[in-house]
């Protein structure tokens, strides 16, 4: 298909209809999901969708327009309604921000790619997942096993009416297992890798480094052992949070509050607003000194690594804590321009149908200098966790309560019996000024998620929360918070 082609009519459209800047984002997506369940595939999909999406500035104002008709009518109305969206919202806006981006770029990114899932058969991926998921069945308690995989292929070709000419190629890859347990009145259930499995920028690798039917015997084990296992105790004590959990905290407690149209109040659904202010940058302290959390959309492996955002900006790496301090914000071209900032590169929309906005991508929190095991030395009474069970966080990105799949009672620095249903929570600022250790680089891995939700419509996000285990202190645990 002749994209340039395509583009120069619908910026050439757009420009006749008064556009002052257009954007036109063509996309060629394909989706495969394979699920088996209790030795029975249950979900086989393969979708394809092509289409485009047009952005037009019309003074200061925004519109945006999607379509996947290529002939040339359906072209010449998409660009007309982008325009006419615009000119609409210029005549009734109080304040118009919309500004011509001020970057030019002609490039090519692809996602490096060790093995492309292409080549892999149908067979061999239903068998992999047949056999993990076989393995799960560790004990007569675990009545329902699953395992999925997850492939995304997306082209996108981004040209602009200053002159930018983006083709990028997006591979992401992620698959998981799941274990549910009943017995003693109850019902455990343990995954892996992690509480939402491996998802990762790249092809086969990705599914290869899961090891799901490495793992799949000691998960179901475990969670028909928590049927069984000792509540979690209820108090005020020392905390270590495994990998995924720490990626989960920073994605709940951090990047959804800063991102910069929830701290402007231009962004509310589905994740509420923010407790950020643009004027805490440099006086609030987040977190303690070792906390740095940073945007990295260049992050190898990362699910949301791209060369370029939907705004056609080039992906960059920024400070949003640094050494504890409130530094930054997620942004996009028009709200970065507020606080006299560059955009960071965090504009993304799901597809080709929707408009591009500010999400969550790549945010980390950056390595210590602690061996895993180290952590867990000068602990004389707390839990380690692992794996998100369950979570509830208060619209402002505050208050937060979260549940784990599984625990383990830490005394006097050793780790011994495993605890089942722990639970913690806290006030974000309290809760990251309490980390006095993080997990080494050794122990640092990029934990994806993806089906970040955000928007109305909602829309669906791919983020990566790149993190190690790290330490906590004096933190609520249990049911009784404390009591």
């Amino acid at each position: 298909m002749d994209f340039a082609a395509h583009a120069a009519r619908v910026l050439d459209t757009a420009a006749a209809r008064g556009a002052d800047y257009t954007d036109v984002r063509f996309e060629r997506t394909r989706s495969e999901h394979i699920e088996v369940r209790n030795g029975d595939v249950n979900a086989l999909s393969d979708t394809r969708s092509d289409g485009y999406g047009v952005r037009a500035l019309v003074d200061g104002a925004w519109g945006f327009a999607s379509s996947n008709g290529f002939d040339d009518s359906a072209l010449d109305d998409a660009a007309a309604r982008a325009v006419a969206m615009a000119r609409a919202g210029a005549s009734i806006a109080a304040r118009r921000l919309g500004a011509i981006p001020s970057d030019t770029y002609v490039d090519v990114f692809a996602t490096p790619v060790e093995r492309d899932p292409r080549t892999i058969s149908i067979g061999e991926r239903i068998a992999l997942l047949l056999e993990a998921e076989k393995l799960l069945h560790a004990a007569p308690s675990v009545v329902v096993g699953r395992a999925w995989m997850d492939l995304w292929r997306t082209e996108k070709f981004f040209f602009s009416s200053t002159g930018s000419r983006i083709a990028q190629t997006i591979v992401q890859s992620g698959s998981a297992i799941s274990a549910l347990a009943v017995g003693a009145g109850e019902a455990q259930v343990r995954m892996w890798p992690g509480d939402r499995g491996l998802y990762q920028g790249g092809g086969w690798e990705i599914i290869e480094a899961a090891q799901l039917r490495e793992n799949a015997q000691r998960i179901g084990e475990e969670a028909h052992q928590l049927l069984t296992a000792p509540q979690c105790p209820s108090g005020t004590m020392d905390v270590i949070l495994g990998g995924s959990q720490v990626s989960l905290q920073i994605h709940e407690s951090c990047g959804h509050a800063a991102e910069l149209d929830r701290v402007m109040g231009w962004e509310a659904n589905f994740s509420g607003t923010s407790f950020l202010s643009p004027e805490q940058l440099g006086t609030l302290k987040y977190g303690s000194d070792i906390v740095t959390i940073e945007i990295d959309n260049s992050l190898a492996r990362g699910i949301a690594t791209v060369g370029y955002d939907d705004e056609g900006t080039k992906s960059v790496r920024a400070d949003v804590i640094r050494d504890g301090m409130l530094v930054g914000f997620e942004s996009s071209c028009d709200t970065a321009r507020t606080i006299d900032r560059p955009s960071n590169a965090c504009v993304r929309a799901q597809s080709w149908q929707h408009v591009p906005m500010i999400r969550m991508c790549n945010l980390n929190l950056l390595p210590g200098t602690t061996p895993f095991e180290g952590l867990f030395d000068d602990v004389a009474h707390g839990v380690y966790m692992e794996a998100n069970r369950s979570w509830s966080i208060d619209d402002r990105r505050l208050n937060f309560q979260f549940g784990c799949q599984i625990g383990w009672e830490i005394v006097n620095g050793k780790r011994g019996r495993m605890l089942k249903n722990p639970t913690y929570g806290g006030v974000t600022p309290q809760f990251w000024n309490s980390c006095d250790a993080i997990g080494d680089a050794a122990s640092w891995f990029a934990w994806g998620t993806p089906n970040c939700g955000k928007g109305e419509p909602m829309q669906t996000g791919r983020t990566t929360q790149a993190a190690a285990p790290a330490r906590f202190r004096n933190v609520a645990v249990g049911v009784g918070y404390g009591s």
